[in-house]
């Protein structure tokens, strides 16, 4: 199809495997090399990480690689493929910020940001939404 798939793949159900021996398990099924092609961010309280691919590769190919995997079947975990989102939730924010600082701050081209169309700031949570025009203003 035509959509443009995500770069990044979501583990669930990563209790049973440490984080080294899920990068090593990434590693091997993709072919590729942690930190240096993709990153991994572990996320515990939601039981899942997030493999980023910096190197272009078939992340589609790689999602049904990796259910065919028989050690990724052993630790009952499952990939698929992490949603593009127009929105972020931006955290651990000053009191003092404005939607008009964060609007700045996310467009600028050389953080890679794109445009912005909505800031909405939670202040009892120090956080704010912002939401891009596209999802390829998140990255």
């Amino acid at each position: 199809d035509s959509m443009e798939a995500s770069p990044s793949v979501v583990f669930e159900n990563i209790q049973r495997c440490s984080p080294n021996c899920l990068k090593m398990l990434l590693e091997n099924i993709s072919g590729l090399t942690v930190d240096a092609d993709f990153t991994v961010e572990l996320i515990p309280e939601r039981n899942v990480a997030v493999a980023t691919f910096i190197k272009s590769i078939d992340t589609k190919a790689f999602v049904k690689k990796c259910s065919q995997d028989k050690r990724m079947r052993e630790f009952k975990m499952t990939a698929r493929l992490l949603e593009l989102t127009q929105s972020i939730k931006a955290e651990n924010l000053p009191d003092s910020i404005s939607p008009d600082c964060l609007t700045r701050y996310f467009e600028s081209a050389q953080d890679g940001g794109g445009p912005v169309v909505h800031v909405q700031l939670f202040p009892k949570e120090n956080s704010a939404i912002v939401t891009f025009c596209d999802h390829k203003g998140n990255t």
